[in-house]
């Protein structure tokens, strides 16, 4: 990234290329839409060039960067809230083609329940989840991107666990 600081441009496709699919992750996660989380990776990294002087080289890259993608994901359903367009065709995109629904019904109930359980958790608790869980990222380092201090991620993860758990087993007396 400091390469990508001093104009180095090219330094930024290894990048996008090293951190594509851990940003993709973090966004499906946080949204369910394979379409729009590509479209929010190549914002972050559009950030990323746009703010690039941001960049000190103190702390890490990911810490940074996840920051970013933060940003891009709250700027962008700031934006969607004011639009709040739900048309027929966005719901048809949903529910997708019969070959997708079939590849659905096949999958692990278990798995399905915890999605369901992950969707109806608050925005917060859901991305201190993904962070954690999902991408392997060390309570200091979520620290840093969320703003607050190691103990408080930690009371953060095992809350929204707690949540997690409560939302699962009444999903489950469900089915």
């Amino acid at each position: 990234m400091l390469k990508v600081k001093d104009n180095d441009l090219d330094k930024l496709g290894l990048l996008f290329e090293r951190y594509k699919r851990p940003l993709f992750g973090f966004f499906y996660g946080m949204n369910k839409d394979a379409e729009l989380s590509e479209d929010l990776v190549q914002n972050v990294f559009l950030r990323i060039l746009k703010y690039r002087y941001l960049f000190r080289g103190e702390g890490d890259f990911r810490t940074w960067m996840y920051h970013i993608a933060r940003n891009v994901n709250h700027d962008h359903f700031r934006k969607d809230k004011l639009k709040a367009k739900d048309s027929l065709e966005n719901w048809q995109e949903r529910l997708g083609t019969d070959e997708n629904r079939s590849t659905e019904y096949q999958k692990d109930e278990e798995l399905q329940l915890l999605s369901m359980a992950m969707d109806r958790l608050p925005e917060d608790k859901r991305e201190v989840l993904l962070l954690s869980k999902f991408q392997d990222k060390k309570y200091k380092e979520i620290g840093e991107i969320l703003g607050c201090s190691e103990g408080a991620v930690k009371v953060k993860v095992f809350r929204a666990l707690q949540d997690l758990k409560a939302v699962y087993r009444e999903l489950e007396k469900h089915m």
